[in-house]
């Protein structure tokens, strides 16, 4: 099983973002991440969906998606030609004895300490996926209280 992500320029209009996820549905696929956002031209909204499976599991989503008269473009994202990014907001528990630690790893991921409280750090954190996994990772030592997480963009 591999991980795909698919880019599509959609009409921006209400039922599209229905229409698209139930044909995940009714086809048995999951959508791992999904993201939908209007572009410069405001009555389209572009739209990245990863999934998970097969090749061929990939060919009918997209032959399926194509098929769909509010999707305008459907491109499979080569990850070696594409810039992506994902973001997070982390909220970690930090007492006195671990919060320059945490601090420390905030900085070296390049991240941002985004609030506080004397008992957590809330934690903005944007770049590749595998590099927000590995900053997740390392926040699970200290007591991830809360994660929200968008997808690939």
């Amino acid at each position: 099983m591999r991980k795909y992500t698919i880019g599509m320029l959609v009409v921006n209009q209400s039922g599209v973002l229905t229409r698209i996820s139930g044909m995940f549905a009714r086809r048995g696929f999951n959508i791992d991440s999904l993201e939908v956002g209007v572009t410069e031209d405001p009555t389209r909204s572009r739209m990245t969906i990863t999934m998970t499976g097969e090749d061929y599991d990939r060919d009918q989503i997209v032959k399926q998606l194509e098929k769909l008269h509010d999707v305008l473009v459907v491109r499979e994202m080569i990850p070696e030609s594409i810039v992506s990014r994902e973001l997070i907001l982390l909220k970690v528990s930090a007492s006195s004895a671990n919060r320059q630690e945490i601090i420390d790893a905030v900085n070296i991921f390049r991240n941002k300490i985004i609030d506080f409280s004397p008992e957590s750090l809330c934690i903005e954190a944007t770049g590749e996926t595998s590099k927000i996994e590995a900053f997740i990772e390392l926040m699970k030592q200290y007591g991830i209280l809360e994660l929200c997480r968008t997808g690939t963009v």
